[in-house]
């Protein structure tokens, strides 16, 4: 098994950038949590996955394995994007790169926050930053890639089927 290679701050932007939705509804947060229920279980992955937009809960499952201690992280790691407006592991990418901790900088409450891998900002085209998927269970850049890697085929799917409706390819 090959290692996973660490991502740089550029390329976790370029992640951000490129994960935008053109509108989050409550059924897109049923749907996005099912795929990454599927996909866990397809790996026997003990995470709990979290869907938040706007303040509220759109989606909760924990899988064998998952503890309430993953449901703490969750919350921690959520915090982080919803304060910074960024995924929970480039914020402490970011400060990995200064050369400092996030604890340091932020001077945050670490029991309140948490700037580790697996929390990712919902964020729809010309209105920002709605909402957080996260999940918790994994290493920290495995619980970030997993959430990547479910919100590009989300994603992907959405713009196939919204061109299939319509002709033209479209992001949503």
């Amino acid at each position: 098994m090959t290692p996973e290679l660490t991502p740089g701050v550029e390329e976790l932007e370029a992640q951000e950038r490129r994960l935008v939705f053109r509108t989050f509804t409550a059924d897109d947060a049923w749907a996005l949590g099912t795929l990454l229920v599927e996909l866990a279980r397809e790996r026997q992955a003990p995470v709990a996955i979290d869907i938040h937009r706007a303040g509220q809960q759109l989606f909760h499952a924990a899988l064998p394995g998952a503890t309430p201690d993953n449901d703490a992280w969750i919350a921690r790691k959520r915090r982080v994007v919803e304060r910074y407006g960024s995924a929970s592991y480039l914020v402490g990418a970011r400060c990995r790169a200064k050369g400092t901790t996030f604890e340091e900088s932020s001077r945050l409450d670490p029991d309140q926050y948490a700037a580790h891998g697996g929390s990712f900002p919902i964020t729809v085209a010309e209105v920002g930053v709605i909402g957080a998927v996260t999940v918790s269970g994994l290493p920290q850049l495995q619980d970030h890639n997993f959430v990547v890697e479910a919100l590009d085929h989300f994603l992907t799917d959405q713009a196939e089927a919204a061109t299939d409706r319509t002709g033209q390819h479209e992001r949503r």
